[in-house]
């Protein structure tokens, strides 16, 4: 409680009656706070179907190079199988030696992760830093996929250690 003082003598201080809403603002403040640090850390994993995007269509190359991950996890380069060992000698062929071309990798949908990722990595060994990943365009909610085509912004370079510059 607050009190008030009079300009009138005597020794009596009037009692005010008022609400200090300070302290209450306080904890108000406090506990937002709180909130705003913890609910990023209360986020719930979403299952997720990636092969699949929204997204709007990146500009093809005159010849795009797709490499292909199968789900028996052989490999393929355009319509041709590759052996894993000699991989990155039929890359460099098919490329003409340069490793800026940007190669389209698509992989079946029952491929994992880790197979996914064993081929990126055999990309970057042969010195590939420029990946788009390529998915089924969907047209929205219960729309119609279209295949093979790279979604925009599905560059994985900097996961491979490269620039992400197109």
């Amino acid at each position: 409680m607050a009190a008030r003082i009079r300009e009138t003598s005597g020794d009596d201080l009037e009692v005010s009656h008022d609400i200090n809403v300070t302290p209450f603002i306080d904890v108000i403040l406090v506990l937002l706070i709180i909130f705003m640090v913890a609910a990023p850390l209360a986020t719930v994993d979403v299952n997720v179907d990636l092969p699949g995007s929204t997204a709007t269509p990146a500009p093809r190359p005159e010849t795009p190079l797709f490499l292909t991950l199968k789900s028996d996890l052989s490999l393929a380069i355009g319509n041709d199988s590759v052996p894993r060992p000699a991989f990155a000698g039929v890359l460099d062929n098919r490329t003409k030696g340069d490793r800026q071309t940007r190669i389209f990798l698509r992989a079946d949908k029952t491929v994992g992760y880790g197979d996914l990722m064993e081929v990126m990595n055999l990309l970057r060994a042969a010195g590939y830093l420029k990946v788009a990943l390529v998915g089924l365009e969907t047209t929205g909610r219960g729309g119609q996929a279209v295949p093979g085509t790279p979604a925009a912004g599905a560059n994985p370079s900097s996961a491979l250690g490269g620039s992400a510059a197109p």
